[in-house]
C-alpha cells in the first residue's frame, strides 16, 4: 500500500511539473508572439491565440522559347496542367501546422509534383517554390511552316524559385497581414523594398529531337508594395519587386551538339503579388496570388520566357 501511494504522488508530481513546464513555454511563446517592432496605430496582432485556415490552391506554368535556326525563327510554347490542392492549417501564437491534398493527384490524373514554402515576416520573408512538372502541351512552328502541336509529356521541367525581400517601412507595412493573416492592417501603408531572386531550371525534351536545358540565375534589385485599407474590414495589397540577373550560367544541348549561350543584358526575374482580404469579426476570408516572370537571352539567338503563378482562396477563423 505504501509502495502504490508513493507511486502515485511521484506520478501526480511529475503531472504538476510537466503542467508548469507548459504554461512557462506557452507563456515565452505569447511573449514572444506579442513583442513586436511595431506601429499599433497602423497594424496589430490578433488578440485571439488560435486561427483556423482552410485554402483552395491553384497553380499553373508556362514556358515560351523564340530564336533562330540557321537564320530561320522559330518559337514554342507549352503550358502545364493546371494544378489544384485543399489545405488545411491551424495557428497558435505564430506556430503553424498543414495539411494539403490533390484530389486529382490521388486519382491518378496528376502527375507532377510541387512544393510551396512560403515565410512572410513584417521586416523580412521569403517563397521557396520547386516544381517538377511534366504534363505540358503546346505548340512548336518555324517560319513558314505549319505549326504543330507537341504531344504531352515531350518536356519535362524541373525549376526551382526562391524570392526574398526586406521592407523599410515594416513597422507600418505588413506582408502577413495580406498573405498569412497574423497580423492585422488597420491603416494603409506602403513601403520601398529590396528585393533578391534565385532562379535553377532544367528542362529536357524528348522527341525525333532530344534536347537539355540548364539554368541558373540570381538576381537583386528593389520595388514597392501597399496595403490599402478603405475600410476597418477590408485590405487590398499589390507589390512588384523587378530584379536584374548578375550571374548567369545558361547552357543548351541539342542531341550531341552544345550550343554556346551567353548573357545578355538585361535579363530580369520580376515577381508581383497581390491579396485581398475581408473580416467578418473573427472570421476573415480572401484570396491571394503570386507571380513569377523571368526573361532570359535575346530573339537573335535564343530567348527564354517562362512564368511560374499560384492563387489562393481562403477562409478562416480566430478562436
Amino acid at each position: 500500500m505504501v509502495t502504490l501511494l508513493s507511486l502515485g504522488f511521484t506520478t501526480d508530481a511529475q503531472a504538476q511539473k510537466f503542467r508548469r513546464s507548459l504554461l512557462h513555454y506557452d507563456s515565452l511563446l505569447s511573449e514572444r508572439y506579442r513583442r513586436s517592432n511595431i506601429d499599433t496605430m497602423y497594424i496589430t496582432r490578433p488578440k485571439t491565440r488560435w486561427t483556423l485556415k482552410g485554402r483552395i490552391n491553384v497553380s499553373g506554368a508556362a514556358l515560351k522559347i523564340e530564336g533562330m535556326d540557321q537564320g530561320v525563327p522559330y518559337k514554342s510554347e507549352m503550358r502545364a496542367a493546371y494544378k489544384s490542392t485543399l489545405s488545411l492549417g491551424v495557428n497558435y501564437l505564430g506556430v503553424s501546422l498543414g495539411l494539403s491534398l490533390n484530389p486529382a493527384k490521388l486519382m491518378g490524373k496528376y502527375k507532377d509534383f510541387e512544393l510551396n514554402v512560403n515565410l512572410y515576416n513584417n521586416p523580412w520573408g521569403f517563397d521557396f517554390i520547386y516544381q517538377d512538372a511534366r504534363n505540358f502541351t503546346g505548340w512548336y512552328e518555324t517560319e513558314g511552316k505549319p505549326r504543330t502541336d507537341t504531344p504531352p509529356e515531350v518536356l519535362t521541367l524541373k525549376s526551382l524559385n526562391v524570392n526574398a525581400y526586406y521592407a523599410f517601412n515594416h513597422r507600418r507595412f505588413s506582408y502577413p497581414a495580406a498573405f498569412t493573416q497574423s497580423y492585422i492592417q488597420h491603416r494603409s501603408a506602403g513601403s520601398f523594398l529590396l528585393a533578391a531572386s534565385a532562379q535553377a531550371q532544367q528542362a529536357e525534351t524528348n522527341a525525333s529531337i532530344k534536347s537539355l536545358l540548364n539554368v541558373t540565375n540570381i538576381g537583386i534589385g528593389a520595388g514597392y508594395g501597399y496595403n490599402w485599407v478603405p475600410a476597418s474590414t477590408w485590405l487590398f495589397h499589390l507589390s512588384a519587386l523587378p530584379t536584374f540577373i548578375v550571374y548567369s550560367n545558361t547552357s543548351l544541348k541539342v542531341d550531341d551538339n552544345r550550343i554556346p549561350l551567353d548573357y545578355h543584358f538585361p535579363e530580369v526575374i520580376i515577381t508581383a503579388r497581390g491579396a485581398i482580404v475581408r473580416q467578418f469579426g473573427r472570421m476573415f476570408v480572401g484570396t491571394t496570388m503570386v507571380f513569377n516572370y523571368t526573361n532570359i537571352g535575346n530573339r537573335n539567338d535564343l530567348e527564354i520566357q517562362n512564368n511560374k503563378w499560384r492563387v489562393r482562396f481562403i477562409v478562416g477563423f480566430r478562436l
